[in-house]
């Protein structure tokens, strides 16, 4: 598995760096025939260190885990154990889903924009250049998968992953759908799809 280990204003020891590449591959042995990659960053956020892993572990399958303490290898561990948890959790699932992976057509390409919160107008005596340019401003692209999964399998997912939003094709209908945390904690689900009965 390639794991790369890096720090933004931390100095990281050797010691570190083998300490993560070492759990991070019994994490990988335990619950996966073979993970992919694995991206650690620490940083240092006033009084406390934070770490933070986005663990690759099969094609679409992506997995995160945040921590923080008083030092970085406590701060490690906290992230590590947050993704063990999840994969204990799912691990029957998780074990069919990879085989599934295996079998399954290629998900299909999306784009993914990042967009910047619109300045705020005062539209009764703006000019007529601040009115045009109030709108959103596109700040990051990048590539995303819209892979076709039973509704269970994206709720997985979007827990794995820790996100807030996961669009997928459904398996059952062929519409594409949305799940989402909302914010009492559960998940919501899109399915534009029309119900009969």
């Amino acid at each position: 598995m390639d794991i790369k280990v890096s720090g933004k204003q931390v100095e990281l020891s050797d010691a570190l760096r083998t300490r993560v590449a070492e759990s991070l591959e019994g994490i990988a042995r335990k619950y996966f025939d073979r993970a992919l990659e694995a991206q650690v960053t620490f940083s240092r956020a006033r009084s406390f260190f934070t770490c933070d892993i986005n663990l690759h572990a099969g094609r679409g399958l992506i997995l995160r885990g945040e921590g923080e303490a008083a030092d970085a290898p406590t701060a490690f561990d906290d992230a590590a154990e947050h993704i063990a948890k999840r994969l204990r959790r799912y691990r029957r699932r998780v074990s069919d889903h990879a085989r599934d992976l295996a079998h399954r057509e290629r998900p299909e390409m999306a784009r993914q924009y990042v967009l910047q919160q619109p300045a705020e107008v005062d539209h009764e005596n703006g000019d007529e250049a601040a009115r045009i340019n109030c709108f959103a401003t596109v700040i990051a692209e990048q590539p995303a998968e819209i892979s076709r999964l039973t509704v269970g399998e994206a709720v997985m997912r979007l827990d794995l992953a820790d996100q807030a939003v996961l669009m997928f094709r459904n398996s059952a209908s062929g519409e594409l759908n949305v799940v989402y945390r909302r914010g009492d904690g559960n998940v919501g689900w899109i399915d534009p799809g029309e119900r009969r009965g």
